[in-house]
């Protein structure tokens, strides 16, 4: 049992106590870095609420240990929550580059929402390594390399060199689920 003067002396240390802890509250929150956040907040830059998986499947998936995440396929979701669809065909009465580009710039925006939701704070982005767009397009269609360059150009709006500066792959193909225009894929490092 504790005697009325211990009792007594942990009494007295409860405030101090108390007033450590919140120090060390304020200190771990102070620590959190908002550069990027912030960036993109003097980029008028909105992004949307992070996506839920449409399927079976995890947006990120982390091997335990390793620091590396690998983001699943995101598609053009507006922030109003609308779906940019079709493929790319201009010539056929489809969706033109610019379109396109859009809507692999909304694929980006979502992609980094998804990151904010997973770390919590963007500046743990160490690096974007490598993105890959997934066009839905005609077969006389050969620009899908211009179309991602939407989302390219959102990731080094946001991040800037080297962090966003990545690797990049874009194919065309005849359909996407949902019929949406693009799909991104992007693998990240994160730090430690």
């Amino acid at each position: 049992m504790y005697s009325l003067l211990t009792m007594n002396a942990i009494t007295r240390q409860l405030p101090r106590l108390s007033a450590a802890s919140n120090k060390v509250s304020r200190c771990a929150f102070a620590s959190r870095n908002v550069h990027i956040e912030k960036k993109i907040e003097e980029l008028g830059i909105e992004l949307p609420a992070a996506p839920a998986p449409k399927a079976n499947y995890n947006l990120t998936c982390r091997v335990p240990g390793e620091n590396t995440l690998y983001v699943s396929g995101h598609l053009p979701i507006k922030a109003d929550g609308t779906l940019i669809t079709g493929a790319l065909a201009p010539e056929g009465g489809g969706l033109t580059v610019e379109e396109g580009y859009e809507a692999a710039r909304h694929c980006g925006l979502n992609i980094i929402s998804t990151l904010k939701n997973y770390l919590g704070d963007l500046d743990k982005v160490e690096q974007v390594v490598k993105v890959f767009g997934i066009v839905n397009s005609s077969t006389d269609f050969k620009h899908q390399h211009l179309v991602m360059d939407g989302c390219s150009d959102v990731i080094m709006e946001v991040f800037d060199k080297p962090i966003g500066y990545h690797a990049r792959s874009a194919i065309g193909v005849n359909t996407l689920p949902l019929d949406a225009s693009v799909e991104v894929e992007a693998i990240i490092k994160i730090k430690s």
